[in-house]
């Protein structure tokens, strides 16, 4: 074994040997470091596979129980519990958020919806009261966002909420329940599926975690995010600085259960989570969400050809995203929906195909959550059907 051309480990169905073939050049062409993936077939996994290193110096082979940060991912699984939470009756998706948060109802925020915060169309997009590092102290981040006034009125506009949406989701069902968010994704969905994805890991875990390595050729966002006063810069005021991937590697990252992006787990974990989504809510004996609750959550809520945060082409539903226009990132399906995080990760589930996959790499991808490597496995998954 080289350090170009690891070996493959795991099992893989025959019938998608592309995906193997794709993972194995990602390493032998497009620079690979470690990476994993897995995908679900009509609920049943034909496709797990790992390989490379969890390190830049290539000292530590990634292994079977690699946990690797997903980023953006979590926004989706945040929003799947308020989903939860709405097909238990508990949440009313068109009720006002202050329904359940009355501190929300602040500076003209009366009139946001459930459905709004979930969606990426509620205008609280910012956190102007915060400073740098808040993103760590949940509290914090709560009381600012009680405070915010919205950048334009619910519903009129989308804007991928790249900071605030785990916050404004969680403390939704924190009022509801009385947990805070990654206990909740915890007990209700990672549990009852037996899947280890963590918002926050535990001490215990730590040394399964991959190092995120930068890429080369840069990160767009983190680029747009430093270019001066954008909103990007604007809304990520309480992340930490500067926002790069030591910081991310750091013990008080990954421990920190951010719920907009501080999620870590193996890619069959989100596969078998999406699985579930891609199989009208429910997988191997076990329902997390009714048929109609699935459906009703991956209906578009809206497109922008330049959202109001990225300036990018984005379309969302109630939390997932789809294809935007001009593009297959969720695959060729219309009806398809997952998410994308800015390292590369990408979580996704067609459920006309009924498939589901999840990728991650611990090296950063070109792009905004796009790149070679990661479109590379999509692509190959939906080849083989």
């Amino acid at each position: 074994m080289t350090s170009t051309h690891p070996e493959i480990h795991g099992d893989c169905d025959p019938r998608f040997q592309a995906v193997r073939d794709a993972l194995a050049n990602n390493f032998a062409t497009h620079d690979e470091l470690g990476s994993a993936v897995t995908v679900y077939h009509e609920g049943q996994k034909v496709v797990d596979l790992w390989g490379g290193h969890m390190d830049a110096a290539r000292s530590k082979p990634w292994r079977e129980d690699t946990l690797c940060i997903m980023y953006s991912i979590a926004k989706s699984i945040c929003a799947t519990s308020v989903h939860i939470l709405a097909d238990r009756g508990l949440v009313d998706l068109e009720a006002p958020v202050a329904d359940y948060w009355p501190e929300f109802a602040q500076n003209g925020k009366e009139g946001v919806l459930v459905r709004h915060i979930i969606s990426h169309n509620c205008g609280v997009c910012f956190a102007d009261a915060t400073e740098a590092g808040d993103v760590y102290n949940y509290d914090r981040m709560i009381a600012a966002l009680e405070v915010q006034a919205p950048a334009w009125p619910a519903g009129s506009r989308g804007a991928y909420n790249t900071v605030n949406i785990g916050f404004l989701a969680g403390e939704v069902v924190r009022r509801v329940t009385g947990t805070p968010i990654p206990q909740f994704v915890q007990e209700n969905i990672c549990g009852p599926l037996g899947v280890d994805y963590q918002i926050g890991v535990r001490e215990e875990d730590l040394d399964r975690v991959a190092d995120l390595q930068p890429n080369p050729a840069g990160s767009a966002m983190a680029a747009q995010a430093a270019a001066g006063e954008t909103p990007l810069s604007r809304a990520w005021r309480p992340n930490p600085k500067p926002m790069n991937t030591d910081v991310q590697n750091s013990r008080e990252f990954r421990t920190a259960g951010i719920p907009s992006f501080g999620g870590f787990g193996e890619a069959r974990a989100m596969a078998r989570i999406y699985a579930m989504l891609a199989n009208g809510g429910e997988i191997d004996g076990v329902r997390i969400l009714s048929p109609e609750a699935v459906a009703r959550a991956t209906v578009t809520q809206w497109t922008e050809e330049a959202d109001g945060m990225t300036g990018r082409p984005m379309r969302y539903a109630m939390g997932y995203a789809k294809n935007p226009p001009g593009a297959a990132i969720m695959g060729p399906n219309e009806n398809a929906f997952g998410h994308l995080g800015s390292g590369g990760a990408r979580a996704l589930a067609d459920p006309d195909r009924n498939l589901a996959l999840c990728f991650v790499s611990d090296l950063h991808s070109e792009g905004f959550g796009v790149g070679v490597r990661t479109e590379a496995i999509v692509d190959a998954a939906f080849a083989a059907l």
